[in-house]
């Protein structure tokens, strides 16, 4: 199994998929997602077929991989982190998920495709949460509740639910105003440890 895009070291490896999610996010802005071939996506990254399999299984893994890469390089560049020393500390966290998914719906292209795949930019998304959340909620030891792995499991998927509905919402509060809302929602599974 290929390594997540995030622990990939090799340049040569991070630079091939950075051309393969180019290529992609290209395609994306032109053609549905349907439409576009493992083929296409290569050619328009400047790399075989066969180097595309080395990176992906298919167009599906590419897309979750892409999505991960541009929410953890969000996170990244607001140098967000989850401590797990207290529930407001995953506020960024909320906030970040938030503006994710206000970008995701304002970026153009063709929209009639978009089911196809939002499920994989959900469980992206919602992995992505979990991985914070999880890093945070570890550093404090053996837990006297739930385990950190089933506490960060219901946070994420919380707190993207929320995220989402916020971002499909017709005349939205901004972002701001909304995390201490979606805070309230999950602090007591953060504080049940």
């Amino acid at each position: 199994m290929p390594i997540s895009d995030c622990e990939v070291r090799d340049p040569r490896i991070r630079r091939t998929r950075q051309l393969l999610h180019g290529a992609f996010r290209r395609l994306l802005h032109t053609r549905d997602f349907e439409e576009i071939s493992v083929q296409e996506i290569a050619e328009a990254a400047t790399v075989n077929r066969a180097t595309f399999y080395d990176h992906y299984t298919d167009k599906h893994a590419l897309l979750e991989a892409m999505v991960t890469a541009e929410f953890h390089r969000l996170l990244e560049e607001r140098n967000v982190h989850f401590d797990g020393s207290c529930a407001s500390a995953s506020a960024p966290v909320i906030l970040a998920a938030c503006d994710f998914l206000a970008q995701c719906s304002s970026e153009g292209g063709p929209n009639r495709g978009r089911k196809t795949f939002e499920p994989l930019i959900d469980a992206a998304v919602t992995a992505a949460i979990r991985r914070v959340l999880l890093e945070g909620l570890s550093k404090h030891g053996k837990p006297k509740g739930p385990s950190s792995e089933l506490v960060a499991s219901a946070a994420s998927g919380a707190i993207y639910g929320a995220a989402k509905e916020w971002a499909n919402t017709p005349r939205r509060p901004s972002s701001e105003k909304f995390v201490p809302v979606v805070l309230a929602l999950v602090q007591p599974l953060l504080v049940s440890r």
